[in-house]
């Protein structure tokens, strides 16, 4: 009697919402809940996986999917975590299930972790930036998935940074878990669109998931699972929405301002200057203690998913970007990835030998760690030269150009051009 009560709900609802208003996949429970019914189920999931205001693991629990064990990225199943802090695995203290860290001792799920599971359900909201680290999670869980013989489905969710592709195509020397792919900075794809390009241009990482994946296409399902691969749409959604996310995806992004900011000015996590966590406005505020003081002032300090964020409680000096308006704040990004303050910074800064931070690899070599945030090691050297950001931009259109032509093979919704 309960489960058919909560469908009825979840029906008034979905009858009842405006047919312009989109709906991510997870709502859409009638196209994914009778492939659940009767399987073991593994869920990747974070705090952003929801069916309205319940969690989506609530959600299926209460009508009797059996769910064996979820698995939790960066920042956590509940998504309060450092960025960048590793994760045990522990209990859920609400579900009592299982919680299994792939940020941790380990990224990819085992095949120990998957031997009492069926099928693999992913539901997470991506930024659509490369280096937000949750499709690299994906596609070690898509890998996961293949290589074990099992099913996967992917519940899609919109794009905020949907509405335009640009920055600089990975080249693949600098690959990374911050970047996996050859793909620009902001992609221009759902996280299911992006599912299906790396499956489908074979740039999973081992061939055996590849040789797998093409044996699970053309044998068109896994045994006694009735899919092998499969992604459920959003409704009411195009590359042209400019999508208002419903819950923050990490703590440090905290409203719609730093998404929008955020593929431009992660960049500064690889300088001396504070990106601004440890404020009200990670990404749109950023600066650093040796700089200007006739520039705006700020000072961070321990926040929720930031406890030592650079700089703490020292004054710092730069710019602070922030608009509650986001009309205004999408003029001023233009659909592009602003250089602009990255340049000014390196020209203010007194110190420019020591702009760029490096990291020590196993060999005893240093690199420059915004190279694998950037994707190359052009950037640094273009801009220690004095390059404007229009002669920088040109030199990715070769690239970026041929990227948007295969990006174009697996859109699932109309597009922005």
């Amino acid at each position: 009697m309960k489960k058919l009560l909560f469908f009825f709900i979840l029906l008034v609802v979905y009858m009842h919402i405006p047919a312009q208003v989109v709906i991510p996949a997870a709502q859409r429970t009638e196209l994914y809940v009778p492939l659940l019914k009767g399987k073991r189920v593994a869920i990747f999931a974070n705090h952003t996986a929801t069916i309205g205001k319940k969690h989506l693991v609530d959600s299926l629990l209460q009508i009797g999917i059996h769910i064996v064990k979820v698995f939790a990225p960066e920042h956590g199943f509940r998504g309060i975590t450092d960025d960048g802090k590793f994760l045990n695995d522990d209990i859920d203290s609400s579900t009592h299930i299982p919680v299994i860290s792939l940020y941790g001792k380990k990224l990819k799920p085992t095949p120990d972790d998957l031997h009492d599971v069926d099928i693999m359900l992913f539901d997470i909201q991506d930024i659509g930036t490369r280096f937000y680290t949750f499709i690299s999670s994906l596609q070690l869980w898509m890998e996961a998935a293949f290589e074990n013989s099992k099913a996967l489905i992917i519940l899609d969710r919109p794009n905020p940074n949907g509405f335009y592709v640009d920055g600089p195509v990975l080249d693949t020397a600098y690959k990374s878990f911050v970047g996996m792919q050859p793909i620009p900075i902001v992609y221009g794809l759902t996280i299911g669109e992006y599912a299906r390009m790396i499956a489908g241009e074979k740039w999973l990482s081992t061939k055996l998931a590849n040789r797998q994946y093409q044996h699970n296409v053309k044998n068109k399902k896994l045994k006694d699972s009735g899919i092998y691969f499969k992604v459920i749409k959003c409704a009411n959604y195009t590359h042209k929405t400019k999508y208002i996310l419903p819950i923050n995806p990490s703590p440090n992004l905290p409203d719609m301002a730093s998404v929008y900011w955020y593929p431009s000015n992660c960049l500064f996590e690889g300088t001396i200057l504070s990106e601004g966590r440890g404020t009200k406005h990670p990404f749109c505020i950023f600066g650093n203690p040796l700089l200007p003081q006739t520039l705006y002032s700020f000072i961070p300090t321990t926040t929720v998913g930031a406890a030592e964020p650079k700089f703490k409680n020292q004054i710092c000096y730069g710019w602070n970007l922030y608009n509650s308006n986001t009309n205004i704040l999408l003029q001023e990004i233009d659909n592009k990835i602003q250089l602009k303050y990255l340049i000014q910074a390196y020209q203010l800064f007194p110190q420019k030998e020591l702009f760029f931070t490096k990291n020590k690899l196993k060999n005893g070599n240093t690199v420059y760690a915004i190279n694998r945030l950037v994707g190359n090691a052009s950037l640094v050297e273009q801009i220690k030269q004095g390059k404007s950001e229009a002669a920088i931009r040109a030199g990715w259109q070769p690239q970026l150009n041929a990227y948007k032509k295969i990006r174009k093979k697996y859109l699932l919704y109309s597009d922005f051009e």
